[in-house]
């Protein structure tokens, strides 16, 4: 079975990168999935110094101070010589414009701390923390040209009672993040390589 071939595109920390590394190297994705690159557009992301260590391909094309459709114009040049099956944002702080959605149609995934009915954009964490939940939802949806908008491919609570501060939110959502992201991509694959026509 031919393995998946996913570029991981983030921002900041690349926790979310570190675990679907592990998944992809030994874990639930190890017979689905190859990392072919981690990309970031900002160079100084701890995420590609992590995504380094594991030994995994890495690059950043800078998008401060550059048009949106200037900017992933470079992208898609980028990601073109690692031909992806499938675009993976992981804590990519950027809306992605029409012309790289409709390149990967049906082929870019994100996860969100937040229901997406609910609650679109940034800080899903604070947003719950501030609304005081007893729990709130990560959505792992396909992205369209919207923010947040793309079908729900699944969601999995958190149970938040008895937090006490936004850092504790945090941690229990990025507890279920980890595991659930790999979950859902395991089922994506493999509903993609037994789709007429794959290999």
């Amino acid at each position: 079975m031919n393995k998946q071939r996913i570029a991981i595109l983030l921002s900041g920390r690349g926790s979310n990168m570190v675990a679907l590394a592990h998944q992809a190297r030994d874990g639930l994705l190890a017979e689905r999935a190859e990392i072919v690159l981690v990309a970031s557009n900002k160079p100084e992301a701890a995420g590609l110094s992590k995504a380094r260590e594991l030994g995994l391909a890495t690059a950043s094309i800078p998008s401060k101070g550059k048009r949106r459709a200037e900017f992933d114009a470079e992208l898609l040049a980028l990601l073109e010589p690692f031909a992806p099956d499938w675009i993976v944002l992981a804590g990519y702080m950027r809306i992605l414009t029409p012309q790289v959605v409709r390149r990967y149609p049906g082929r870019i995934v994100n996860i969100h701390p937040a229901d997406t009915r609910e609650h679109q954009g940034l800080h899903g964490y604070d947003w719950a923390w501030e609304s005081k939940l007893q729990s709130t939802r990560i959505t792992v949806h396909l992205v369209d040209e919207g923010l947040d908008t793309g079908p729900i491919l699944a969601q999995r609570a958190v149970d938040l009672h008895g937090c006490t501060s936004l850092e504790q939110v945090e941690q229990r959502g990025l507890a279920v993040e980890h595991g659930f992201y790999a979950e859902v991509l395991d089922t994506l694959f493999e509903g993609a390589a037994q789709a007429p026509g794959s290999a």
